[in-house]
């Protein structure tokens, strides 16, 4: 009898039934399914396809949540966890040391983001996912200065827009009201500085102009509160969550010299930009500065197994070296620095050493540049901008930013809808469709999501007019 209850479905419709019935779904209205937000059951994956239980494809245009480098099923990084697995499956990583996870710090901190006069960063400090690792930094910034006798330096500055999960710490440096608003009670202080986002400005300014103001006003922030902040955190040129909203270099560089002047560190959130995403490795070199830590996740594993690392300076590592227990940074999770996840991500960097990822990234952007163009003629995108391996399309009505569409019209949802009737994954951010594709997506793919988009752009913003 036990065995009939949980035998597979034969259908995708009965799978979404016993989903249903027993999974609560993130970043989601639940009430919404099955009927307004369609359940996709997926049966398994191929290169940058998802494969339904019912047997139709979708394009998996957003990465699965930004994770997925290399399509899905990557032979390389599944044989690296197969291998991993016959030897060691996990070990506590307090008291205890294994060979992968000490290769694959030694190769991060290699290739992590330097600045010539500035000593590199040096240690490394896993945790599970993107969230927990901003908890670590943010713990580290602040505990460093209680340990030199600095109590007063409790506030960390973010930008306006920003997001950096969804656990308490985390969420208390973002600022996306839908994620935020409900457990403001909870949070610990924040500042918020202006956003570099170049949608922001003012007409006839350039996007370089926008960010000097924008570093303007952060060293306006920083000296009012002199003495009391710990740290700055800050996603490199893309505001992912926040809705891909994209700023020009000039701003980091900018960042970096006012955390050094009020002697606070820069926290850079690469979770999601890191690892080839924007264009380099790193976003940071685009603007030729390295932060004092360095936030990865998401790609690390190529999208295979959760995991984070958090890269430290030295000299922040050294503040708590001491006789007392106190001043050592206990921060724990039950599976830091798991040996199968970190052979997933030195398989990941393998891949990224043996076919030129980056250089190829930059010939696949240009082609998403090219396909993307004439959407911005389109007369309800008030936007189109990229950052590398990233494309985001603003709607408003009548292509003005000044008139967005109502959150009630729910554009975007048509617009999810009316891809997935077309075999394409866009999942989008409000009234914001991004790509943000497996970095092996061929040009047949690419055309499909080109036409895709454009398509559900029509279907989507016709529906909230009409509505």
């Amino acid at each position: 009898m036990l065995a009939e209850q949980h035998r597979t479905p034969s259908s995708a419709e009965a799978w979404r039934d016993r989903d249903l019935a027993v999974l609560w779904h993130p970043c989601t209205q639940m009430s919404e399914h099955p009927d307004t937000l369609p359940l996709l059951p997926i049966e398994r994956g191929e290169g940058p396809w998802l494969i339904g239980r019912d047997g139709r494809r979708y394009l998996d245009a957003v990465s699965s949540w930004w994770v997925n480098l290399f399509g899905h099923a990557e032979p390389r990084i599944g044989a690296a966890i197969a291998a991993q697995a016959t030897t060691l499956q996990h070990v506590i990583l307090a008291g205890c040391s294994h060979a992968p996870a000490v290769e694959l710090a030694e190769r991060l901190l290699a290739i992590a983001p330097r600045e010539p006069s500035r000593p590199p960063l040096s240690k490394v400090f896993y945790a599970d996912n993107g969230s927990a690792g901003v908890e670590v930094a943010l713990k580290m910034a602040f505990h460093w200065f209680r340990n030199r006798g600095e109590p007063r330096r409790t506030k960390f500055v973010a930008l306006e827009g920003g997001y950096h999960g969804e656990t308490l710490g985390a969420l208390a440096v973002g600022d996306v009201p839908l994620y935020r608003r409900v457990y403001a009670p909870l949070l610990c202080e924040a500042l918020f500085t202006p956003s570099p986002d170049a949608y922001l400005a003012r007409d006839g300014q350039s996007a370089a102009d926008h960010a000097e103001d924008a570093a303007d006003a952060l060293a306006r922030l920083l000296d009012h509160h002199a003495g009391e902040v710990c740290a700055m955190i800050l996603e490199p040129r893309v505001q992912c969550a926040g809705g891909m909203r994209m700023h020009n270099p000039v701003y980091l560089k900018r960042v970096r010299e006012l955390c050094d002047v009020h002697g606070i560190f820069l926290i850079a959130d690469e979770i999601a930009v890191g690892f080839g995403r924007t264009g380099t490795m790193f976003a940071c070199e685009q603007a030729g500065i390295a932060p004092d830590l360095l936030c990865l996740s998401k790609g690390l594993t190529g999208g295979s197994l959760p995991l984070a690392a958090v890269l430290a300076t030295q000299e922040l590592y050294d503040g708590f070296l001491d006789t007392s227990r106190e001043k050592a940074f206990l921060h724990s999770h039950s599976y830091t620095g798991n040996p199968l996840a970190c052979a997933a991500a030195l398989a990941t960097l393998d891949i990224f050493a043996s076919d030129d990822v980056v250089e190829r990234n930059r010939g696949t952007a240009a082609k998403m540049a090219s396909l993307a163009a004439p959407l911005a003629a389109h007369r309800h995108v008030a936007d189109v901008r990229q950052a590398g391996m990233i494309v985001a399309f603003e709607l408003a009505r009548d292509g003005n930013r000044a008139t967005p569409f109502d959150a009630a019209a729910r554009v975007g949802l048509h617009a999810y809808r009316a891809a997935l009737d077309r075999g394409v994954l866009l999942r989008p951010l409000g009234d914001v469709l991004y790509w943000m594709p497996p970095y092996t997506i061929d040009d047949d793919a690419l055309a499909l999501m080109a036409e895709t988009t454009s398509a559900v752009i029509d279907i989507a913003t016709e529906q909230a007019s009409c509505g």
